[in-house]
Formats: structure tokens, C-alpha cells, sequence
């Protein structure tokens, strides 16, 4: 079912809020207000919490807040594999090859450019990660001009991007381990998955077990956040149910996270110091990330996409030239909210390294949303194509009206 303008508004909304969010925090960071501005995330605050004792508000922000990202994410990711576009092996084929790609080739320029030096290797995930909500606002931006082939293969590429993110940062980016915690939060898990067995229909019992999983991750040295996408693979969806617990709960996080945590995470996290102009991102770091996603991200989709179709393992989008697809291939490289996300984690005792992730970041980010939409602009429609259907890429995140 397409989605209504006022939810097309809502997501074009949602990523203009995400870019302002972005915009503002540079400015706090390189303006009068700098002080001030990495003092109020720097302060601490609320009680103390198993391992980080007493968090800062960036940590709460980081690990706290984006774990109700993260249970969005494995909400919308769910729903795709079982009841949605991701439901059969057909259409799966596609956007996992070209996902697997789009994390591997991104990785290997990343360490080529920094000549696969340990002491940043850990940093090779930064640009292997493609932004949802930054994408989706560029495509809604560009309305009629981008087909809603090219909008759902951008999307169910970024949903298996998604995945692979999370099992990245799962197994790479994981501190000690304390198995009894770990052993705890598993068990949580089996149990709230019991509960859809057992018919719990209602939500609290979920959240509430949330909420517990997620202190128990912390706990446990996996980085908090994988909570989420553990919680939400265990909420029943009900499949062609159109009021299941999943899309219910998906529906009521869905404008917090998209309206309120998002942006906020992209206010504490792109507030970078830009003293050293253009010159920084010579620096082997940045510049690594800043090629990884501006041109490994395109190299990888797009050569994966050309293959994949060409050998017949997967049918051309209908309605798209192979310009287009170049287009959402660039696209791919918006990095933004998950590339920060995984720079901050690469790097957690070195401030200066972090800063240079997030100039890469946003320098990528930012190359890869201007090339893709001027790509997606001038391309000529393909004949026969439905180059005006522009709802199609607001049913991402429209689940209570499937």
C-alpha cells in the first residue's frame, strides 16, 4: 500500500532534520559556544550503570538512546525478512550481494589509503555502513525524479547493510566479556521470545524486558546498543496481521526515534573541530573514510549490481536505467549516523582519531549526497517506467498501514 503525502512529508521532515542537526553541531563546535557545548556532553550525570559507572550525556545519548535506533532497525529489519520486501530469496538476492559488497570494498580502501597501519585498522568498519534516514531524505528531496524501483533496492540495501553493521560492531567492536551477564541477557531473550509463544500481545511485557536486556548487554561488555536488535527480533509480528505487537511497536517508536533520537545523536556526535581546514583530510584517517564511502561505497554497489544482474542472478529494477542505479550506488556512500556511530566505538581513548573519523565521515557523507542527487536529477526516465510514484519510499517506515 503507498504511503500518504503527509508521511512522504514526514520523512523528507526527518532528513532535513537529521542534515540541520548535523549543520548545528559544527557550528557549536567552531563558534563561540564550543566550550560550552562539549562541556554539557562531557557532564555526568543519573546513577551509575554496570561497567561505565556514572555516564556522561554523550554516553547516554550513544549507548542509551540509540538502543531504541537499534530496536527500530531490527524491528523494520525483521518485518522486511519475514513479511516484506526481503521475504523471498528472488528478493533478497539483490541487495544482499550488493550490501556485502558496498561493507567490503568501502573497508578495503579504507586500509589501503591508510596503508594498513594497526594502530587505525580498527577503523576499517567507519565507512562500511550506509544512513538510512540521511538516504531516504535525499530521495525524498528528489521526488519524481527517482524511481521507486531505485528508492526500494536503496532501501532493502541499506536494511541488509543494517544487519551487517550490527553483527560488525557485535563481534568487532566488543570489550571483554563477562559470559555471566552475557548468559543472563541471552536467557531474557529466550524468555520474551517465549512470550509471543505463549500469545503476550501487549506491549509492556517487551518493553520492559527491553530495558532489562539492555542493562544486562551493558553489563556484559557487548556494546549496549545490540540490546535493541535482540529485543525487537523477539516481538511478534503476525505475518499479513496488520496490528501485530511488531508493527505496533514499530509505529509507536518510529517518530521518537526518527524526530527526537536521531537528530539528537547527530547534534552531540558531528561537533567536530574544523581548525584544520582542508588540510585534514589529508590526514591518512580521514581520508581513508572519506574515500571508503564516497568511492568504495559506489565501486562496490554498483559493481556488484552490474554483475549481478549481467549473470542473471537478479532481474534489472524495472523502471531504471543503469544510471539511476549509478545514482543509488553514490547514495550508498551517506554514512553519516552509523559511520559516526562505529568511528566513536573504533576509537574510544583516542579524541583526536574520533575527530578525524567524523571529518572523513561527514566529508563523505557529504560528497556521496550531492553526486547522487545531481546524478538522480539529470537522469532522463526510463520509457515506460513510473518515474512520478514517489510514495513508495515512505512505506519504510509505515508499517501500521501495510
Amino acid at each position: 500500500m503507498s504511503a500518504s503525502p503527509s508521511q512522504i512529508r514526514r520523512e523528507r521532515l526527518a532528513g532535513l532534520l537529521l542534515i540541520a542537526a548535523a549543520a548545528a553541531a559544527l557550528l557549536l563546535a567552531n563558534g563561540p559556544w564550543a566550550e560550552a557545548y562539549h562541556h554539557a556532553l562531557d557532564a555526568r550525570i543519573g546513577p551509575a550503570m554496570p561497567r561505565l559507572g556514572v555516564m556522561s550525556v554523550h554516553q547516554w545519548i550513544a549507548d542509551g538512546a540509540m538502543a531504541l535506533f537499534f530496536l527500530l532497525v531490527g524491528l523494520e529489519v525483521k518485518r522486511e525478512w519475514l513479511d516484506g520486501r526481503l521475504a523471498g530469496a528472488a528478493e533478497r538476492r539483490l541487495p544482499i550481494i550488493a550490501a556485502a559488497a558496498g561493507m567490503a570494498v568501502p573497508a578495503l580502501v579504507y586500509l589501503g589509503v591508510t596503508g594498513f597501519d594497526p594502530a587505525l585498522a580498527r577503523g576499517w568498519a567507519i565507512p562500511a555502513a550506509t544512513d538510512i534516514a540521511f538516504a531516504i531524505g535525499v530521495l525524498a528531496i528528489l521526488g519524481r525524479y527517482a524511481p521507486p524501483s531505485i528508492k526500494l533496492l536503496l532501501v532493502t540495501i541499506a536494511i541488509v547493510d543494517d544487519i551487517g553493521a550490527v553483527i560488525v560492531i557485535a563481534l568487532a567492536y566488543t570489550a571483554e566479556l563477562d559470559i555471566f551477564a552475557l548468559g543472563a541477557a541471552l536467557a531474557v531473550a529466550a524468555a520474551m521470545a517465549a512470550l509471543g509463544q505463549f500469545g503476550v500481545r501487549r506491549l509492556w511485557p517487551y518493553l520492559a524486558g527491553f530495558v532489562i536486556l539492555w542493562l544486562l548487554v551493558l553489563a556484559s561488555g557487548v556494546h549496549p546498543t545490540v540490546a535493541g536488535v535482540l529485543a525487537a527480533l523477539t516481538v511478534p509480528l503476525g505475518r499479513g496481521e496488520p496490528h501485530s505487537p511488531l508493527r505496533r511497536l514499530e509505529h509507536a517508536v518510529h517518530p521518537y526515534v526518527m524526530f527526537g533520537i536521531v537528530p539528537l545523536f547527530g547534534l552531540a556526535s558531528a561537533g567536530v573541530s574544523l581548525g584544520g581546514g582542508l588540510g585534514a583530510l589529508a590526514q591518512p584517517l580521514p581520508l581513508g573514510v572519506l574515500l571508503g564511502l564516497f568511492a568504495g561505497k559506489q565501486l562496490g554497489v554498483f559493481a556488484a549490481i552490474w554483475a549481478t544482474v549481467r549473470s542473471g542472478l537478479a532481474p534489472m529494477p524495472g523502471g531504471a536505467s543503469w544510471r539511476h542505479l549509478y545514482g543509488a550506488a553514490l547514495l550508498c556512500g551517506i554514512g553519516f549516523t552509523m559511520s559516526l556511530f562505529i568511528g566513536a566505538l573504533a576509537f574510544p581513548d583516542d579524541p583526536a582519531r574520533v575527530d578525524g573519523a567524523r571529518i572523513g565521515t561527514l566529508a563523505g557523507s557529504l560528497l556521496a549526497a550531492l553526486a547522487g542527487w545531481a546524478v538522480l536529477r539529470f537522469a532522463a526516465p526510463v520509457p515506460g517506467g513510473r518515474a512520478d510514484d514517489v510514495e513508495d519510499v515512505g512505506e519504510l517506515f509505515a508499517a501500521d498501514e501495510r
